[in-house]
């Protein structure tokens, strides 16, 4: 090896190791994703909002207005004191199921089969994106007050204190008919578990449970059925004019972007065949638009929120936050994997987002929510807090 190499990864490694580098990587890639996504949205969104509104404009228009609520959020987040933080830990779990009990009232929408939306004059609100964040917080909470309780004794204690509250969410959601958010909220719950040291046998176990229960409602419902048997192969004559139709031509979009793309704005895909081109198989356009090295951008900017996530999670000697920054992290990456794997035809079609560069003012902002929690915490680190100073005042 030669000594500029050596050199060069001894750079790279001092980088991830200063204190604030989480911090910065958080901040950056958010930066980043949420640019790309207004850019992606205005462009994916142009052929509907016409159809629509009769601008090309107006989702895109609704999407900027998201957008600046939720820098007010983060900001509000981020720099919330840990006393504030903790009077409203005590009102997650009752708030989150509050939320879900509004798609229950007369203002409840129905959106692609599932009720799981309300109507609030000319806007709609997924209240269940909301309680992700609450039922992480509470989560978070529990174990933190049982982690002691539980040293000397079974880590399936473990499960009991996580189970009533997202039992009650859970059912509340799955009410509406909305798998995605079942699944995401699941493994969301899985992976506190995991963090807090249950134990592999036990995490199997919990996690066996889960997926019979998940099978069970995909067997009991034919238009799941259909999006899970869609994904051997969405181009069978049987699947492809149903459940196999969108799946099939974000994959189409995908082919026809090769390296570097047909060029942005120019999708094929987005006048009429992907009905979700916005939503749901943004990450398809991108594909379509800007190929290869747009979709491997998208990649390598998630992971480096993940890692900023988790780092912050890893560094914190306070165990709330830990659990708390560990949900956020899990949250977001099952999203990542289920919409890109929808997207490119390896896992079923179940309607989840892509976090920051989908349409979606709801999911918008309760992402920006969970990332102002996670600043939060690499603030009040004093090493982070001490690096972040110093280099604003270079």
């Amino acid at each position: 090896m030669s000594i500029r190499s050596a050199s060069r990864r001894e750079q790279y490694i001092s980088f991830f190791n200063r204190p604030a580098t989480p911090y910065y990587l958080v901040v950056g890639s958010v930066a980043a994703l949420s640019a790309l996504g207004i850019v992606m949205v205005l462009s994916a969104s142009s052929v509907v909002s016409l159809q629509q509104s009769g601008s090309t404009y107006t989702i895109f228009f609704r999407q900027l207005m998201f957008f600046a609520i939720s820098l007010f959020i983060v900001y509000i987040c981020s720099h919330w004191k840990r006393s504030i933080w903790d009077r409203l830990v005590k009102y997650a779990l009752p708030a989150s199921f509050l939320l879900m009990l509004l798609p229950l009232t007369p203002l409840k929408q129905t959106i692609n089969g599932n009720t799981s939306w309300v109507r609030l004059g000319p806007l709609t609100m997924q209240p269940s994106e909301f309680a992700k964040i609450g039922l992480i917080l509470w989560c978070a909470s529990q174990l933190q007050k049982y982690e002691l309780k539980t040293l000397a004794k079974s880590s399936m204690r473990h499960v009991a204190f996580l189970l009533p509250g997202t039992a009650i969410i859970v059912g509340l959601i799955l009410k509406g008919g909305d798998l995605g958010t079942t699944i995401i909220i699941l493994g969301v719950v899985a992976g506190m578990l995991f963090v807090s040291g249950l134990a592999l046998r036990h995490f199997v176990s919990v996690g066996a449970v889960l997926g019979m229960g998940v099978g069970y409602l995909v067997f009991i419902a034919p238009y799941r059925l259909h999006r899970f048997t869609a994904v051997l192969n969405p181009f069978a004559p049987s699947v492809y004019k149903f459940a196999g139709w969108q799946p099939a031509h974000s994959l189409m979009g995908l082919a026809s972007g090769g390296l570097f793309g047909v060029g942005l704005g120019a999708s094929r895909q987005k006048w009429g065949n992907l009905t979700e081109a916005h939503t749901d198989f943004i990450f398809s356009v991108i594909g379509e638009e800007l190929g290869l090295l747009g979709t491997l951008i998208v990649l390598v900017l998630f992971a480096a929120l993940l890692f900023g996530v988790f780092k912050t999670a890893t560094q914190t000697k306070d165990h709330f936050s830990r659990y708390a920054c560990a949900g956020i992290g899990i949250w977001m990456l099952m999203q990542v994997i289920i919409n890109i794997g929808s997207t490119i035809g390896v896992l079923p079609v179940v309607g989840v987002t892509l976090p920051f560069i989908s349409y979606g003012g709801s999911s918008l902002i309760a992402n920006f929510v969970g990332i102002g929690y996670v600043l939060n915490v690499a603030r009040r680190d004093p090493d982070i807090r001490l690096a972040v100073r110093a280099q604003q005042n270079l």
